[in-house]
């Protein structure tokens, strides 16, 4: 296995610049999460770094070398793909080890690497099975395995779950995460999910137009974003943005007052010494983050508009009092609000971020 260094990264087709400026560093073991919106450049990124996209400037560093200007066969890295792309007239057996066949690797050897690849993915009872004969996670498991038996010093992956249903993605997931814990394998994995992305990485990288936005553990990316963007596109449901005001600030707190609720002022986590009294700003607030209204403190009331029912969590989509402004509530258990009723509720203390009109953390 091997780190991973990128420096200077851009790319463009033609006049359209699509990667600009990246730097990252990944350790040797480290899974590393792209997550962005479409278009963001994080497939183009991955095709970079496996050879099979020509970058414009910068360099990429594998295991120590200078591997910018290789080809993809000798960069020592496999990438698993969106589509299986198996070979259907072959059984898995054959599949897992046709590489290595082709590049001349003794009988002895692909047998051994292919007998230890099925054992680590649990293929072994379906070696002698077509592809038309597997299910879609066994199929991606195939895929899988002909990265491992390539033995290479990085896994790379391109949205590989995109193609499965609901369940089979879970599983997936939880397959590839024992997976890692098991190779200790250097993994880049590409996702436009951030819930395979919270579930996966070690750390997250966040792009946007090229541009790395911010990066860092699952969890220190859903507490401390660094800006609006990020705020929203960690957690599902998606964090609410209401408008408001700065009334006051006293050391770590900003007082807001929000704009389409009737409620007590609001106090919100202060980064640094940012804000200023009377200045415009949005307050992130997450679904899971409104309390009991009985627990006392600050309280927004809204009018419920749809609510989804799920068993173990309910949620409640409801407008402020300008009849726009849209709030995502999280209730434990069953809601036993109805579809136009009004609600109450409160806000866990702490748990609320400020945005400037820039988008940045006050």
């Amino acid at each position: 296995m091997a780190d991973l260094k990128l420096r200077g990264i851009n790319k463009s087709f033609g006049a359209v610049k699509v990667i600009h400026d990246v730097d990252l560093d990944v350790g040797d073991g480290e899974f590393v999460v792209f997550v962005g919106p479409s278009g963001c450049g994080k497939s183009t990124l991955l095709r970079i770094i496996s050879g099979l996209e020509e970058l414009s400037a910068g360099q990429v560093v594998i295991g120590g070398d200078d591997v910018t200007d290789f080809d993809p066969s000798e960069r020592g890295v496999a990438m698993v793909f969106q589509s299986y792309a198996l070979y259907p007239h072959m059984t898995v057996e054959q599949n897992l080890g046709f590489g290595l066949r082709m590049g001349g690797m003794p009988k002895e050897d692909v047998a051994a690497r292919v007998s230890e690849a099925a054992r680590t993915l649990e293929l072994a009872e379906l070696l002698d099975r077509k592809p038309r004969q597997l299910s879609g996670g066994q199929r991606q498991r195939v895929a899988i395995g002909r990265a491992i038996v390539r033995q290479p010093k990085a896994f790379l992956f391109d949205e590989p779950l995109s193609n499965l249903d609901a369940e089979l993605r879970v599983q997936m997931r939880i397959e590839i995460a024992r997976l890692h814990q098991r190779l200790g394998a250097t993994m880049i994995y590409v996702t436009h999910d951030q819930v395979e992305a919270m579930t996966l990485a070690d750390r997250i990288v966040v792009l946007r137009a090229g541009r790395i936005e911010q990066q860092g553990s699952p969890i220190d990316l859903y507490d401390n974003p660094d800006n609006i963007f990020v705020a929203g596109f960690i957690g599902s449901p998606r964090m609410n943005f209401l408008d408001g005001t700065i009334t006051a600030i006293s050391g770590d707190d900003l007082t807001v007052a929000l704009t389409a609720f009737d409620s007590a002022d609001l106090k919100v986590r202060r980064r640094g010494t940012g804000g200023t009294v009377g200045q415009k700003v949005s307050v992130g607030i997450r679904p899971e983050h409104f309390a009991d209204a009985a627990l006392g403190g600050p309280t927004v009331t809204a009018t419920a508009q749809v609510v989804e029912q799920l068993g173990g969590v309910s949620f409640v989509y409801a407008v402020g009092k300008d009849g726009e402004t849209k709030v995502t509530i999280q209730q434990k258990g069953h809601s036993p609000i109805a579809d136009g009723a009004q609600l109450t509720v409160g806000i866990e203390p702490g748990a609320t971020l400020a945005f400037d009109e820039n988008g940045l953390r006050v």
